[in-house]
């Protein structure tokens, strides 16, 4: 090879260790970035120059021009960053149900500053003192005043049910709006990804970075695959579904229902637009984003995504007494939604608690005009039998007195003594007064139609925050263990593809080292020259 030629070498050998100290450089100033995953220098050779191509050699003489500056990749594992955002998804789902179940504990046992129980507890006493003297006005007094104070708390925690309910449903519309964005900025990428790397030498490795936090965020939202097509786009399937495809996405749109205001997010381009009586409405069947009576399964992937888990929590209404009545209904809308579960437990206790003490004192009433056809005994001006739980709406009947339409009885609430538990003849009440008792004692209650264990109403509010304890440890203990998952995950993924200072530092001699010797190699031809041409001028 020629001296001039010998250049070649010494140049590449400068660019090569140019570029490598660059992307060591780049590396240690992006070693705090999150989402930056480290960059590798690829080498290759030049082509090599032929000088003899003799028979009777082993093999052709040839000369190499130098090394080749081909790429600097990114340095990912593919099933690593899988598993990770899998994991990731599940943490975040069984995160958002712990969370349901901690505000949950802290309406049913805190209510400023006082426990809901204690209102059951007072209710309770106020009845053992009532059995013990009915005929004292002090007692009846009491009793009226703890029904007013049970029912008072006792829509007060509903309503901060249904207010938590309200606060799910905003952060459902608002995490939709999220996936919406991170879908199409993925997709925007993928375009401006594709415009740089078309040429096949610069890569967008930062832009690459971009994309792949927050394809980690997004998975974390709701499950999702991942896969590269041939022109190195990212395609997305959300929950099964196409939502990023080469340089678009598709839209998740949320439907608002008219009566409770929830949103239901489904795929704008699945859903169907009617023409029914002149008005446009959209249909989502088959267009929903999730399949709401899916079992929670780790084996099936069901249990993963935020999303999801919102979804699910907050349920699809305001659950009353009437939907533990059908077990089939229970198990398909309400069981596998913490809030409408404990709502319709909780409106069975007000519901059961309020209709049996009005009904103890009809059956007073009744059986008194029974003896005594003109008697007036715990009977209005009107002649109907006096009750301490009326319903707003102004209905007797018992599937009416839910814990949002219930009222106390505003003449029995300033006159309790209307009770008076004395009979005409003068006699106390005494089998009135015993009937109360009785209705909290008898053990006949159940929480729902898959609890056969039968309670007391001392104990069935016990037994209801009890379950949600037990749910909440469930969840606390799943959750934690995700946690660990995660970080592991996280720490294994960090290995390969985050910075370590210790090896950039090394990799930084290194290729210091090589840029010197490339500078040395140059020298030493350059002195040839030199001396060749100063000797022939000689």
């Amino acid at each position: 090879m020629s001296l001039f030629g010998s250049l070649y070498v010494g140049v590449s050998g400068l660019q090569m260790g140019q570029n490598a100290l660059n992307t060591t450089a780049h590396n240690m100033s992006n070693m705090d970035t999150v989402g930056y995953t480290r960059q590798q220098v690829q080498q290759g050779t030049r082509i090599y120059n032929t000088i003899s191509t003799s028979a009777s050699a082993v093999s052709y003489q040839q000369v190499g021009l130098g090394v080749n500056y081909s790429q600097v990749k990114q340095v990912r594992d593919y099933f690593l960053d899988k598993t990770y955002r899998r994991e990731s998804g599940r943490s975040a789902f069984y995160d958002v149900s712990l969370s349901a179940v901690e505000e949950i504990e802290d309406l049913l046992q805190e209510l400023e500053g006082e426990a809901f129980a204690d209102s059951i507890e007072n209710l309770w006493s106020a009845v053992q003192e009532l059995a013990k003297d009915p005929g004292n006005s002090v007692n009846q007094g009491v009793f009226v005043q703890r029904c007013n104070e049970f029912l008072t708390r006792g829509q007060a925690v509903y309503t901060g049910l249904r207010e938590y309910q309200a606060n799910l449903n905003y952060k459902i519309g608002q995490q939709v709006n999220t996936i919406n964005a991170y879908g199409q900025r993925i997709a925007e990428l993928n375009r401006e990804i594709m415009k740089i790397e078309g040429g096949q030498i610069e890569k967008a490795n930062d832009l690459k970075d971009e994309r792949n936090q927050l394809i980690d965020e997004l998975s974390a939202m709701g499950y999702i695959d991942c896969k590269t097509d041939a022109d190195g786009n990212v395609l997305i399937m959300f929950e099964g579904k196409d939502f990023v495809k080469s340089g678009s996405a598709n839209e998740i749109a949320l439907y608002v229902d008219e009566a409770t205001g929830f949103y239901t997010p489904y795929w704008k381009q699945l859903a169907e637009t009617k023409i029914v009586n002149g008005v446009e409405t959209i249909d989502i069947t088959g267009a929903q984003l999730f399949n709401m009576n899916q079992t929670i399964s780790t084996d099936r992937n069901t249990d993963i995504g935020a999303l999801k888990s919102m979804m699910f929590a907050r349920g699809d209404k305001s659950a009353t007494f009437k939907d533990l009545e059908d077990a089939d209904t229970y198990d398909r809308e309400i069981s596998q939604s913490i809030i409408m579960n404990i709502q319709a437990e909780f409106d069975r206790l007000m519901h059961d608690v309020t209709t049996g003490i009005n009904k103890i004192l009809k059956d007073a009433a009744d059986a008194e005009t029974a003896k005594n056809p003109g008697t007036t005994y715990m009977r209005d001006a009107n002649g109907n039998p006096y009750t301490i739980f009326n319903t707003k709406t102004g209905e007797t009947a018992d599937d009416a007195f839910t814990v949002e339409n219930l009222i106390i009885n505003g003449e029995v609430k300033q006159a309790p003594s209307l009770l008076g538990f004395k009979k005409d003849d003068g006699k106390i009440d005494q089998e009135t007064a015993d009937a109360l008792k009785e209705l909290f004692m008898e053990e006949t209650h159940t929480l729902n139609p898959n609890v056969k264990t039968t309670t007391n109403y001392i104990n069935f509010y016990n037994n209801l925050v009890s379950q949600v304890a037990t749910t909440g440890d469930v969840l606390s203990g799943i959750s934690e263990n995700q946690h660990i998952t995660v970080d592991n995950t996280y720490a294994a993924r960090e290995q390969i593809l985050g910075v370590s200072s210790d090896e950039e530092l090394s990799n930084m001699i290194m290729f210091q080292n090589a840029y010197n010797a490339a500078s040395r190699y140059i020298n030493v031809i350059s002195e040839l020259m030199e001396h060749i041409i100063n000797t022939l001028g000689s």
